[in-house]
């Protein structure tokens, strides 16, 4: 008999379920979802032509293959991404996992995942390198506005992240009911997080630190602030337990399968934050 799920942490795809599926593929979002995802992660770079695609790198030798399927994405067309084949790379890195329907997976604008789900997902965005793409958050708030998804980024369905504080910082002037993520880099040694996380509670709503600079202690101190804490990015179960027992809210995973079954075994968790943070 399956475990009734009653935990309140979140689930996070990190580029669906890549760890079993070609990141930020069709086949990788749809594995993900009919695993139970509570979100799926979305990297977003721009082409060429000024149009927002789904990849993490910014360069697109590790993840595409094909005949010009090589070098920066900001050099390359969409026309000329959606010639190269975005699945090949896993079945040549995972062969006991490969699939020959992966070779026919390509790369996905912002729009064509929007258009797929709709309103019946929720999704975590990163704004990656916004600096060397201006303007790219303006062109993602238009994008949830063309489907008609502004209204889920105010409630929670839509979450922006970025390492960029500016990013962040721009996009919370464009629309204050957007719900932000701050994602760290591991803290240096011997810097106070609590510095840290009060610049960021000034203008978002939750943090992604890497795994290992999170404890116990550490999500107090985000909590007492108010900030949520997703932290990044967490596969093996017993830093999935720990981090669960801890208080997290939520982590990113490659295997959302693999977190479920850690979380239903454990039950349920208390509320994340103190009663007295309002919505931001």
């Amino acid at each position: 008999m399956t475990v009734p799920y009653t935990s309140n942490v979140a689930i996070v795809a990190h580029r669906g379920a890549s760890g079993w599926a070609p990141e930020h593929t069709v086949a990788s979002y749809d594995l993900a979802l009919s695993l139970r995802a509570d979100f799926i992660e979305q990297d977003l770079q721009r082409t060429k032509d000024s149009v927002l695609v789904i990849l993490h790198d910014e360069t697109l030798d590790r993840t595409l293959r094909g005949y010009g399927c090589q070098g920066k994405v900001a050099d390359h067309t969409l026309a000329q991404l959606k010639a190269c084949d975005a699945g090949t790379w896993f079945n040549e890195k995972s062969p006991e996992k490969a699939k020959l329907a992966y070779e026919r997976e390509r790369v996905l604008t912002l729009d064509d995942l929007l258009d797929r789900y709709r309103d019946t997902v929720r999704y975590y965005i990163e704004t990656k390198n916004p600096e060397d793409a201006p303007g790219m958050e303006r062109q993602l708030l238009e994008a949830l506005d063309r489907h008609g998804l502004r209204e889920a980024a105010h409630g929670g369905r839509v979450l922006l992240q970025s390492f960029s504080a500016p990013s962040l910082r721009l996009m919370r002037g464009m629309d204050r009911g957007l719900q932000l993520v701050q994602l760290m880099e591991r803290l240096p040694a011997g810097e106070d997080p609590g510095v840290v996380l009060d610049s960021v509670a000034r203008y978002a709503q939750a943090v992604g630190p890497n795994r290992l600079d999170v404890t116990a202690s550490f999500i107090a101190m985000a909590h007492a602030r108010c900030l949520i804490v997703h932290p990044y990015t967490v596969n093996l179960e017993g830093e999935m337990r720990q981090l669960a027992r801890d208080g997290i809210d939520g982590m990113f995973t490659d295997y959302p399968d693999r977190l479920r079954k850690v979380l239903q075994a454990l039950g349920p968790t208390k509320p994340a934050l103190p009663a007295g943070c309002a919505r931001r």
